[in-house]
């Protein structure tokens, strides 16, 4: 069987890199990255420490996509070198190393691609996740705690920082809800595509008759705030219970009540943290948290988006986005893109990366679509 076409593959590469790099504007990175330089190198730079902050974390980030830009370009220079080099001997483990980086370029470069379709205003903000149970009783509370755990495996294994907020068990197994942050940059872009209703069918591992049980969860997402967001709570208009921080069962997480909850009475929107030790702590990290999600409410009804942008779900029949059957077959169908796989095993250790491409393309599609 003949190989790659190594030429040709190589040049449509190559292609796809220029054309990369014009919509990224890396000359205009590469300025901005000089300019927070010079910041950075400021001998008052900490004395305001939330502008320090950003300035260093956007200072990372462009650094972190100039430096995977650079290094995917030198992965297909190597690679025209490895694909000469194998023609030349006709060595079958060289032949058979360079289709195998081949594959694992084209990849990397269509993951790149796809990075360039995130040009909303919040795209390349951190994200805010909240899962809550549906309908299904105790099955959607399991069904909850397996979505949290995709999102976060997934982060692990892009090595991307998570942080959790709050979570609220279920009396029997599972958590009602959870809320967590997943500290990288476009990860709002990337996770916003997960917003919606997921539905889950099994044989029930609850139901003593091992009887099929239909469940649901809800997903949301939002955009961690920045610095020059302007967005004023009116700590009137908040209410604050404490209480103590409790795990699985009831167990104490701690023995001093420094669990905090807000509630914006305008909204209604109620949002928990529990992950610090301290009362203030957690206080300030709920309502980063609240911030984000009234931002997000905000910028929705000003541009008629709500659905979009903050994903108001009913965790029910008929609003469902992606179903992850387990019985009678198995498979993951993402119902708006049509992408699909056969192993949820796999999907649900955190192996999502298909699922966010293909919907990012698809948004990026109907907003197209939307526009002519």
């Amino acid at each position: 069987m003949a190989g790659p076409d190594y030429d040709a593959e190589i040049k449509q590469l190559t292609a796809t890199m220029h054309t990369i790099e014009q919509v990224l504007d890396l000359p205009a990175m590469e300025q901005e990255i000089a300019d927070l330089g010079v910041q950075v190198a400021a001998p008052d730079l900490w004395d305001d420490q939330a502008n320090a902050t950003r300035v260093t974390g956007r200072l990372s980030s462009l650094q972190g996509q100039v430096e995977r830009f650079r290094a995917l370009q030198g992965r297909i220079e190597d690679l025209a070198v490895l694909a000469e080099l194998a023609a030349e001997e006709s060595d079958a483990d060289t032949l058979a190393e360079a289709e195998t980086e081949l594959g694992k370029v084209k990849k990397a470069v269509e993951g790149l691609e796809v990075r360039t379709l995130l040009s909303g205003e919040y795209d390349e903000r951190e994200a805010i996740v909240t899962i809550r149970s549906g309908a299904g009783g105790v099955d959607a509370a399991d069904f909850a705690e397996m979505l949290m755990r995709m999102y976060t495996r997934w982060a692990e294994r892009n090595k991307y920082p998570v942080e959790v907020y709050d979570i609220s068990y279920a009396e029997e197994a599972g958590i009602k809800s959870a809320e967590f942050a997943i500290h990288a940059p476009y990860a709002y872009g990337t996770l916003s595509v997960e917003v919606g209703t997921h539905r889950l069918v099994r044989i029930s591992p609850f139901d003593n008759q091992g009887r099929r049980q239909t469940s649901f969860a809800a997903v949301e997402v939002v955009p961690v705030l920045e610095q020059t967001d302007e967005i004023e709570v009116d700590e009137n208009e908040v209410r604050v219970d404490v209480f103590r921080s409790g795990g699985p069962g009831g167990q104490s997480v701690n023995t001093t009540d420094s669990a905090v909850r807000l509630t914006h009475i305008p909204t209604g929107i109620v949002v928990s943290c529990q992950n610090e030790k301290s009362q203030l702590q957690n206080k300030a990290s709920a309502m980063v948290v609240l911030k984000a999600k009234l931002l997000a409410l905000k910028k929705a009804e000003e541009a008629a988006l709500k659905k979009d942008l903050k994903g108001d779900v009913a965790a029910s029949w008929g609003d469902q986005m992606r179903n992850y059957v387990l019985n009678p077959y198995q498979i993951v169908k993402d119902l708006r893109t049509g992408y699909e796989t056969g192993n949820p095993q796999a999907t649900f250790d955190g192996e999502i990366d298909g699922f966010l491409e293909a919907g990012i393309r698809w948004r990026r599609g109907t907003e197209k679509a939307a526009d002519n």
